[in-house]
């Protein structure tokens, strides 16, 4: 059974203003998440700043995330890391909390074999009971789990079970699904191909788009689910311009400012993130507007 169908919101993590993680607002988007109809939560991914957190603050917002959401929807917890033993540690510790399952992404900067991807996926999950969903993300990471990698993975190690697939490849995820052979549970990492994936079998999304509109995000996945293609397209299609114009600077520096224009207090970024320019701002905040969003700001 997968983990989760539907729209799983890779979410992000409010700070005060000396840069501490700002649990309260961490909660008021938690709830705010879960009613607007979110079908998971995904914590400390890209998303979240897990890359300038450290393991302790790292634990504590996953351990938080867990025990806010208690059990009504499912918590995937980013625990992937460039070193396995780190990512091992990681996940051990977000199995303790009661996460539903791991995300883990290719270990950047080593950029790895494919065997060593291999063994390394493998190791992490050989320690830990609960499911592994990779994530494929070669922009960033600098390395591309290939197809055969990823079925290999899911056809021989019982807890890893599907992929967030970010590559923006469309042809190589074709060629995924085409060797899957029904063993892997596909998520698209990006927001303006959640239709597309999901027509060549994919699940929902993990998305940055939810943490504004999540009702909308889970929408599009819905009626695709529904039969109802056209009307999933649809709503992809109105969606573009504000995918864009949360994408227009490195995530998550847009969708912290544009939870910031509906009300949420999402504070600062750390660095070497900063904080969105004035003119993209103005996109962003045009851009919301005309998908129909509540702009308080």
């Amino acid at each position: 059974m997968a983990v989760f169908k539907g729209a799983g919101v890779a979410i992000a993590t409010p700070f005060n203003a000396d840069f501490s993680v700002n649990y309260d607002e961490f909660e008021k988007l938690i709830e705010q998440q879960i009613a607007g109809g979110t079908d998971a939560i995904i914590v400390m991914g890209t998303t979240g700043e897990a890359a300038t957190l450290s393991h302790e603050e790292h634990l504590d917002a996953i351990k938080f995330c867990a025990e806010v959401v208690k059990k009504r929807i499912p918590v995937v917890a980013g625990t992937g890391s460039n070193c396995t033993e780190t990512a091992v540690y990681l996940s051990q510790e977000a199995e303790k909390y009661g996460v539903d399952a791991v995300l883990q992404v290719s270990p950047y900067y080593n950029k790895a074999t494919q065997e060593g991807l291999y063994q390394h996926f493998k190791s992490v999950a050989d320690a830990i009971n609960i499911p592994v969903i990779l994530y494929n993300v070669p922009s960033r990471t600098g390395c591309n789990i290939l197809p055969e990698t990823i079925v290999r993975l899911c056809s021989t190690v019982d807890n890893v079970v599907g992929v967030k697939e970010a590559s923006g490849n469309i042809s190589q995820i074709a060629k995924l699904m085409s060797l899957a052979d029904g063993k892997v549970d596909l998520y698209s990492g990006n927001d303006d191909q959640i239709v597309p994936i999901l027509s060549l079998g994919g699940l929902g999304v993990i998305s940055v788009l939810s943490n504004v509109a999540p009702k909308q995000t889970h929408d599009i996945c819905q009626l695709y689910f529904d039969g109802k293609v056209a009307e999933a397209a649809a709503l992809q299609l109105k969606a573009i311009n504000l995918v864009d114009a949360l994408f227009c600077e490195v995530n998550p520096i847009p969708v912290k400012k544009a939870l910031e224009l509906i009300g949420i207090n999402a504070g600062p970024l750390r660095l070497p993130l900063t904080e969105l320019t004035a003119a993209h701002t103005e996109m962003l905040r045009k851009a919301m507007v005309e998908f129909g969003l509540p702009v308080v700001k």
